[in-house]
């Protein structure tokens, strides 16, 4: 889902430290233009995630923080949804 004021992102299915590279130069892009408000993370294609791509989403957090845009995560199955519950990222980011 792409409008003028929010951009999705997408993970790839083995979100971890091998995909950084690929999901930084995505959202990289979607902070630097100034009509985007929202990043959406879209998770409905990952099946795994470790610690690496926590550290991943608090650095795009902190990011969008600095630029007055906010994040959003959606579509969290299995164990990307329980990894982020234990990790309590429900309470620092929206969740849907």
């Amino acid at each position: 889902m792409t409008n003028a004021s929010t951009v999705s992102l997408h993970p790839a299915t083995r979100f971890d430290f091998n995909s950084f590279r690929d999901f930084r130069r995505d959202y990289e892009l979607a902070l630097a233009s100034p009509s985007v408000r929202v990043l959406i993370v879209d998770m409905k294609n990952v099946q795994y995630i470790d610690s690496a791509a926590l550290g991943i989403l608090l650095l795009l957090r902190d990011h969008a923080v600095s630029a007055n845009k906010t994040v959003e995560i959606h579509n969290l199955h299995g164990i990307a949804k329980e990894v982020l519950e234990i990790a309590n990222f429900q309470k620092i980011f929206t969740i849907r």
